[in-house]
């Protein structure tokens, strides 16, 4: 399956737009992650198991995407994007969402 943000693909023609599709994962933080995240807010630095949490988080939902695309009969989804926000207080959501397609060569 071939993912990508831009909009067409070089040598490229979309021989059927499927519509649009997502994926989503909510993940909230763990205990661990949170007593290290706050001595690196306190002396500063990369919150790595942040990093690593919303890593893991944008590829489950990237995957999630990508499933509802091949059921639909999809060989690329075009056009991807994330968007993260706050669902509550320690949960985070991961978003991702693009047009699923059937691809030919020009």
């Amino acid at each position: 399956m071939l993912v990508s943000n831009l909009e067409l693909l070089p040598d490229r023609r979309v021989e059927k737009h499927l519509g649009l599709v997502q994926g989503s994962s909510v993940r909230s933080k763990h205990v661990g992650r949170d007593i290290a995240a706050s001595f690196k807010n306190f002396f500063g630095g990369e919150l790595k198991g942040y990093t690593e949490l919303l890593s893991d988080s944008r590829d489950e939902a990237t995957e999630r995407m990508v499933e509802q695309a091949k059921a639909l009969g999809a060989d690329a989804v075009l056009n991807i994007r994330y968007s993260t926000s706050s669902i509550a207080a320690g949960a985070a959501e991961i978003f991702v969402y693009g047009t699923a397609v059937v691809l030919t060569d020009e």
